[in-house]
């Protein structure tokens, strides 16, 4: 029943952050989840399962990651989950020393898509 629930989230959570003015963009996970209206409890840990969702759209579909739009407030990077699976899809390299500029090179790719 909870993936039920986060599917419904993830093409809101898209949405949000297709109609975003790039200047607010990157957005936060809490900024995301307060964006969308969710309440606690693990209103984070949802945005994140709404992200990977997303992510899963976005690499069958052939598509820059959407989900590099939202980051941790701690660092202004995605949560490690991101990076997770943008290494299982093949989208990052394994090794988590290349990854930062996999994400910059990624986020540009979205911000391309918007203009």
């Amino acid at each position: 029943m909870e993936s039920q629930v986060e599917t419904g989230i993830a093409p809101r959570l898209r949405d949000l952050l297709e109609q975003l003015p790039d200047a607010a963009l990157p957005i936060t996970y809490r900024q995301a989840a307060e964006a969308l209206g969710l309440s606690p409890p693990r209103t984070i840990q949802r945005v994140a399962q709404a992200l990977e969702a997303l992510m899963r759209e976005d690499v069958a579909a052939d598509r820059p990651l959407i989900a590099a739009l939202v980051v941790s407030r701690r660092g202004d990077l995605p949560r490690q989950g991101f990076f997770d699976l943008a290494v299982a899809f093949g989208r990052f390299p394994a090794d988590p020393a290349e990854h930062q500029a996999a994400y910059r090179q990624e986020l540009e790719r979205v911000m391309a898509l918007r203009t």
